[in-house]
């Protein structure tokens, strides 16, 4: 998990700054309500009461909030903590999985809103490829990790086999020429 959205109302929106957003949390990418709420533009409340609002639209798979362990594990990312009250919420946050995010453009009809769920989802879509591409690079690897197994295997037979005659006893030479008693 990583820190807290680094950004300020009107701050361009990079690629980089929504990819540092988007965490990893019970195996599924996701991205969590105030960080899209800063996206947004919009409060964290005024965010999650439009959400609460459409709760049907969001399904297990699509949002879910943090237990307590995992909303420890978060904050314990944070290294600085602010003081004094509001500064963090005592709810678990939400977290948007890629589809729940999608599922937000009906929700949040601001321009505002639509522009970023378009660009998030650009950015899902993004990781994604990425991953097939890392999984057809790691496919590739052990295949030629066993290609070279195979490789080991034989130039060792050949060694092997190199060694062996090398050890073997030399055959008697024999004489070159006539002999004096021979006939």
């Amino acid at each position: 998990m990583k820190k807290k959205l680094a950004f300020t109302a009107g701050s361009p929106i990079t690629v980089e700054l929504i990819e540092r957003n988007i965490y990893l949390i019970r195996d599924q990418k996701v991205m969590l309500d105030r960080d899209l709420a800063a996206l947004y533009e919009t409060p964290t409340k005024v965010f999650n009461q439009a959400v609460k609002r459409n709760l049907d639209r969001f399904p297990e798979d699509f949002m879910f909030r943090l237990t307590q362990a995992e909303t420890s594990d978060l904050r314990s990312q944070i290294v600085t903590l602010g003081t004094g009250p509001g500064q963090y919420s005592k709810y678990a946050p939400y977290a948007f999985t890629e589809h729940g995010v999608a599922m937000l453009a009906s929700v949040l009809r601001s321009r505002r809103a639509v522009q970023m769920n378009i660009a998030i989802v650009r950015v899902f879509v993004k990781l994604r490829e990425l991953a097939e591409s890392d999984r057809a690079v790691s496919h590739r690897l052990k295949e030629v990790e066993q290609e070279l197994k195979r490789h080991a295997q034989a130039i060792s037979a050949v060694y092997d086999e190199v060694k062996r005659l090398g050890n073997a006893p030399a055959p008697p030479k024999r004489r070159i020429g006539f002999s004096a008693g021979a006939k």
